[in-house]
């Protein structure tokens, strides 16, 4: 049989790759196979299909008998639709100054969730008891929006990782003041990769009751979900997913997606990969005199400081984003495709950039 005709053509060169963002990836062979291997014929719609339904069990077996995972089309729509679950009205959500969802969802927890943000200054992204306890007050406060939620990130905004201790003690004093607790997990493979443990051991294992679950940042085409974890802790998810614009009529689309990354080992290995391309990159950055490497890389991100003008001539000739550009910091994200040849590369034309400086 003749492949299908097409009027699409390739409009990028796809050997170009940068240090932007893991969400300039493509998505992964595996996950494209998968992709069609789910089309043709007809599925039940909005979530009743074949593959969301095996969807659940592998779910399970990552977070437990009772996890129950909710496609959703991105991220910001796993985080808004799951801090809406676990809040009322006049809830409110602890969370890092650099959380994701404070400083990079436009608003839309607020805005779209109703939610009422209480940030933390961290000094590398994490929280931790005595910190949550700066806005954990007011429980009964009818001019305060009452603490209901703490919003943790695996990995950080800041590339760091909690340690499965860090987050039990979170969640233990968190239950403490009858809070729950989400993770967002766009990254959440590479902290696994990072720790080189499964993910339930620094989430439903420590007592994590909602999380979202990456995947586009991960190899997928599109697509995320909310995991429950605890029952008790949520309501009326379907009905939040559907008012918040998140149920997809073709589910199996979504589903077959993180079916693909999740069901064996391909989340982990595109993970390390990535994780360890980050290494290199910091590795090979730390050696050039006059760069400063910010922060622990424990994950797929390398935070660096360095002259402004070194920084925006290197922009030329790779793409990458400014982090605090006042103060001279950038961001490099290694993806599931980054190769030691575009690691070699960049670092090369970083020394070279650095020597002009001189």
């Amino acid at each position: 049989m003749n492949p299908p005709r097409t009027d699409a053509r390739r409009r990028h060169d796809p050997t170009v790759r940068g240090f932007a963002s893991d969400n300039y990836a493509g998505a992964h062979p595996e996950v494209l196979a998968a992709v069609a291997l789910a089309n043709g014929g007809h599925q039940v719609a909005y979530g009743e299909d074949e593959y969301t339904e095996n969807l659940q069990r592998i779910i399970r077996g990552h977070f437990g008998a009772s996890a129950e995972a909710f496609p959703v089309f991105n991220g910001t729509g796993a985080n808004v639709v799951a801090l809406q679950a676990v809040t009322d009205r006049w809830g409110a959500v602890i969370c890092a100054e650099s959380a994701h969802i404070n400083v990079d969802e436009g608003g839309a927890p607020e805005r779209m969730g109703g939610l009422k943000l209480l940030t933390v200054p961290t000094p590398d992204g994490k929280l931790t008891p005595e910190l949550i306890d700066r806005q954990a007050w007011g429980f009964d406060d009818e001019h305060r929006a009452k603490p209901q939620v703490v919003s943790i990130t695996q990995s950080t905004e800041l590339g760091t990782l909690y340690t499965p201790g860090e987050i039990r003690a979170i969640c233990e004093h968190a239950h403490a003041h009858g809070m729950k607790v989400h993770l967002d997990g766009s990254r959440i493979s590479n902290a696994a990769a990072s720790l080189n443990v499964p993910m339930r051991t620094f989430t439903n294992a420590v007592g994590v009751d909602i999380l979202s679950l990456g995947g586009t940042k991960n190899g997928a085409l599109l697509g995320e979900a909310v995991v429950v974890i605890d029952q008790d802790a949520v309501s009326h998810m379907k009905h939040l997913r559907k008012l918040s614009m998140q149920l997809a009529s073709k589910m199996r689309f979504v589903s077959v997606q993180l079916e693909a990354l999740y069901a064996k080992d391909l989340w982990l290995r595109n993970a390390r990969h990535a994780n360890e391309m980050a290494q290199r990159l910091a590795e090979g950055a730390r050696a050039v005199d006059g760069v400063e490497i910010l922060y622990p890389v424990q994950s797929n991100g390398v935070f660096a400081r360095l002259p402004h003008d070194v920084s925006e001539r290197l922009q030329k000739r790779f793409r990458f984003y400014f982090w605090d550009e006042a103060a001279g910091d950038v961001r490099w994200m290694c993806s599931f495709d980054t190769t030691e040849d575009d690691v070699d590369l960049f670092v090369s034309a970083l020394k070279e950039e650095m020597a002009r400086q001189e």
